[in-house]
């Protein structure tokens, strides 16, 4: 039977988040960082996966955060967003994380928003 490349494509991203998914889970003390990267946003939030609850969430759709950036979609915008997400788990008292890149490489975008995330003193 014929199938169209593109469901091809979300059930191969699908099977990597489920094997990501199964070494990787979040706490209420220690919750995972998880990264969703579109054509033109990217999301980050924190998830309680006991609970099943976001404690923190940030974006670059924000309104907060589109009147500090011109661009939303590059290497230095990921790197504001992560500062951004850092000040609102702080205000959680939040410092440890798991860090969670879904099925994006670990390169470009990603590393930077994450590199920033560190420098402003989370650990994981």
């Amino acid at each position: 039977m014929y199938k169209n490349k593109v469901v091809l494509k979300k059930v191969a991203k699908g099977r990597k988040r489920k094997r990501i998914r199964k070494k990787i889970g979040g706490t209420l003390e220690r919750p995972r960082v998880h990264v969703f990267k579109s054509n033109r946003y990217i999301y980050t939030q924190a998830v309680d996966d006991e609970n099943g609850s976001i404690l923190a969430s940030a974006s670059t759709l924000e309104k907060e955060f589109k009147d500090k950036n011109k661009n939303y979609k590059n290497i230095s915008a990921c790197k504001n967003l992560g500062e951004m997400f850092v000040e609102r788990l702080k205000k959680k008292k939040i410092e440890r994380v798991v860090f969670d890149r879904g099925i994006y490489p670990y390169h470009g975008r990603i590393k930077a928003l994450a590199e920033a995330m560190r420098k402003g003193g989370l650990i994981f």
